[in-house]
């Protein structure tokens, strides 16, 4: 397998935010700290100031990693850790069944060879990748689901609180459905027991997740984390004490994304009063203030402002940070001078600046995750045999087909020349008819617009028509469409890993690590 890039821009698939801020728009600068380059990590370097505790780091790590049986890669990351000249590269997600969207494990591919790049740059200093579980997120609706072979595999479970926190008891059903899409093969039987072995092995989500994702990605070092830790959190408390009662953070984001909305950006969160959940077992609810009262959504729970002191204080565990302030809880505990994320990510990180101002936390280097499209042996032979360049391959199926019959067709659809000819000729026709009554004119621009969609519907019915003359063809760019853009949709954001483990192994990853280049600034096709 082999990587042709393409721009951004040229896929169509990208917001004018992420873009603007890819292509270094001077209006955004003051959203963020450093550019996405080498340059710009290398100030995030040089000018970063750790405020968590790197033993209690090094030591949740190691309990978190109890259960497994860690390589000298990833144990020799986390041991790093402990060191002043290390830090750590970030990317996070939530705990999608089966990995999810593929997505999940080009974030994951970006993060590992930004941290590689780092080091080739800074050889005195190290750097290790985290993948930080979104272990505290409940909206399990987002999750219990993948799609393999345009099927829906899910897992049925009701449940209000962490998903990092859920009894993996009930995923049997969804582990027996995936190993019979996964098959025989050698590949597919590899995953399905990797599979196995984390979902049936283990008693919750975050562990199943560790245990799976450490499978695929143990050998690049790469470091997962759940930071729903009462020691981890115990670093954060202060700021969670100042922002609840104080509601910092909802002023700051309001206030960016009003200037963001006004250059017309589109954001991505709204923040709220109180940018924290209260979390004890089975539950993740929203804190609310009424009047003087902190009350926690839909329950009997309720606090005054010195029993919330007193209870952060006492189990800065039970409070956990909605999408507003995660990043900054991230940030804290962590020795992290870059995160990497999806286009949304990208966005609403930088409604968060001023947040990260306010509390003095570092801002880290953003980066837009890698993006690809795998391009199997079939469609790249129907691409060539078609004429199509790979930038064509993300216009409609409509643009595409209309570009191959242009380029193939022997009759002659357009009727332009016509067109022209007709509005020279009324042309005439409104000078004649202003010379004989001014408000003629008017009529005659009428007849021009009715005469002008006849024969935009005639050139339609042409078109219509020499399709039918070239089913096959046709066939061929509606079917190409549909393989590479399920959904109508970037593939990345649709299948899971197993069709491309089933079809490649281990070397589909090794590939993505080969072709990835985190600073590059382009979209990646994979081809064979």
């Amino acid at each position: 397998m082999k990587a042709k890039y393409i721009s951004y821009q040229d896929t169509h698939s990208f917001s004018n935010l992420v873009l603007d801020y890819v292509n270094d728009v001077e209006f955004l600068k003051s959203f963020y700290s450093y550019r996405p380059d080498m340059d710009g990590l290398k100030k995030a370097v040089e000018n970063h100031q750790f405020i968590g505790d790197r033993k209690i780091l090094v030591q949740v790590l190691q309990q978190q990693y109890q259960q497994i049986k860690v390589n000298k890669a990833v144990s020799h990351n986390i041991e790093l850790l402990l060191n002043q000249n290390t830090y750590t590269v970030t990317t996070g997600h939530q705990l999608n069944l089966f990995t999810g969207p593929l997505y999940f494990i080009y974030k994951i591919v970006t993060t590992i060879n930004l941290a590689l790049e780092l080091k080739i740059a800074n050889p005195e200093k190290n750097f290790v990748p985290i993948y930080w579980m979104a272990t505290e997120d409940h909206d399990f609706e987002e999750i219990n689901h993948v799609n393999v072979d345009e099927k829906n595999i899910s897992w049925i479970q009701q449940t209000n609180g962490a998903t990092g926190r859920l009894n993996t008891k009930t995923v049997a059903a969804a582990v027996q459905a995936y190993k019979g899409y996964l098959g025989i093969s050698k590949n597919g039987k590899k995953l399905a027991k990797l599979v196995e072995q984390a979902y049936l092995e283990n008693d919750n989500l975050a562990d199943a997740t560790r245990v799976l994702v450490n499978s695929l990605f143990e050998q690049y070092g790469l470091v997962i984390m759940n930071a729903d830790d009462a020691q981890l959190k115990a670093q954060f408390a202060s700021i969670i004490q100042q922002d609840i009662t104080q509601q910092n953070s909802a002023k700051l984001t309001e206030e960016t994304s009003q200037l963001l909305e006004k250059q017309g950006y589109k954001t991505q969160v709204n923040g709220r009063d109180i940018n924290f959940f209260y979390l004890k077992d089975d539950l993740r609810e929203r804190i609310i203030k009424e009047g003087e009262t902190y009350v926690v959504n839909h329950t009997d729970i309720k606090f005054t402002e010195e029993e919330i002191i007193a209870e952060i204080n006492l189990h800065p565990e039970r409070f956990s940070p909605n999408v507003i302030m995660r990043p900054l809880y991230q940030e804290v505990i962590l020795p992290n001078i870059a995160y990497i994320g999806g286009g949304a990510e990208v966005s609403y990180w930088m409604q968060l600046k001023a947040n990260f101002d306010f509390y003095k936390v570092n801002f880290p280097v953003l980066l837009l995750r890698n993006s690809a499209l795998v391009v199997d042996q079939r469609s790249f032979d129907n691409l060539n045999k078609l004429g199509f360049n790979f930038e064509d391959l993300f216009l409609s199926i409509q643009a595409l087909q209309e570009k191959w019959i242009k380029a193939n067709s022997n009759a002659n659809m357009s009727l332009n020349d016509e067109k022209a000819n007709v509005i020279a000729v009324f042309d005439k026709i409104k000078l004649n008819a202003f010379k004989i009554d001014k408000t003629l004119e008017v009529s005659a621009d009428a007849v021009l617009a009715k005469t002008e969609k006849l024969l935009d519907k005639l050139e339609k019915k042409f078109f219509k028509a020499e399709k039918r003359n070239h089913e096959v063809s046709i066939t061929q760019i509606e079917n190409l469409k549909k393989r590479l853009f399920p959904n109508g949709t970037l593939q990345e954001r649709v299948l899971n890993l197993a069709p491309m483990y089933v079809n490649y192994g281990d070397d589909f990853i090794a590939t993505l690590i080969e072709n990835f280049d985190p600073l590059g600034g382009d979209f990646t096709l994979i081809l064979p």
